[in-house]
C-alpha cells in the first residue's frame, strides 16, 4: 500500500490512522504488517464500508476535514467498493534489518544465499544480474537508481524492482540517495568472489 506524499508524512509521523481505497477486492489483510512509503504499518481491520455513511471522524482520521472531500480526493473507479483501511505503526523491530546486520554467515547460509541468487537469475527475463547488481552497490554505493539503471541498459523501476527483491534476501540498504551492500552483502561477497 502506497501513501501520496502529504499522507506518507503524515502516517509515519502518527497522524493518521485510517485510509480509504477504492478496489475490485481487498489488498491487504488485517493482522499483517507491510512496508510502505510511511514505513512499516500494522493493518488492525480492514471493511468495505459505504461510501454515503463516512462520517466526519473516518475523514479526520484520514488527514481530511470532511467526508466529502476525502471522496472527490479518492482515485479509482467509483463502481469498486470502498475500503476502509484501519493500521497503526510497526512497533516490533524489522526482520530485514536484523537479517541485513548478521554478517556471520556459516556455510549453509551461504549455499542457500547462492540458491536464491540462482533461481532470480534463471527467473529473469534479461539475464543473470544478481552478482553484477551486487558488484555495482558495492563499487558505487550512493549512486542514484537511474543512473545505476542506465548502466544496464535497464528502466529505473523494473532495476529498482529487482534491487527490492536483494534488499529482501538482507544483502542491500537504501540510503537517502542509492544503495549500498549492507553487512550481511559485503559478508557474502567476500566469501563466494573467490568461486566465481
Amino acid at each position: 500500500m502506497r501513501f501520496t506524499g502529504p499522507d506518507a508524512r503524515a502516517a509515519a509521523a502518527g497522524e493518521i490512522t485510517v485510509q480509504f481505497r477504492r478496489w475490485a477486492i481487498a489488498r491487504v489483510i488485517a493482522g499483517r504488517t507491510y512496508r510502505t512509503n510511511a514505513g512499516r504499518i500494522d493493518v488492525t481491520n480492514v471493511r468495505a464500508v459505504d461510501p454515503t455513511k463516512l462520517s466526519k471522524a473516518d475523514a479526520r482520521r484520514a488527514g481530511r476535514p470532511t467526508a466529502e472531500q476525502l471522496l472527490s480526493e479518492l482515485p479509482g473507479d467509483p463502481a469498486h467498493p470502498l475500503w476502509r483501511i484501519e493500521f497503526a505503526l510497526a512497533t516490533d523491530p524489522d526482520p530485514r534489518a536484523a537479517l541485513a546486520a548478521d554478517a556471520s554467515l556459516d556455510d549453509a547460509t551461504v549455499a542457500d544465499l547462492t540458491l536464491r541468487l540462482d533461481r532470480l537469475d534463471r527467473a529473469s527475463s534479461h539475464g543473470a544480474w544478481t552478482r553484477q547488481y551486487l558488484e555495482t552497490i558495492a563499487e558505487h554505493p550512493g549512486v542514484r537508481a537511474p543512473d545505476l539503471a542506465a548502466s544496464y541498459g535497464r528502466e529505473t523501476a523494473p532495476f529498482k524492482i529487482d534491487v527490492r527483491k536483494l534488499k529482501n534476501l538482507g544483502l542491500t540498504h537504501s540510503l537517502a540517495v542509492g544503495y549500498e551492500l549492507s553487512p550481511r552483502g559485503r559478508a557474502y561477497l567476500e566469501r563466494t568472489r573467490a568461486s566465481r
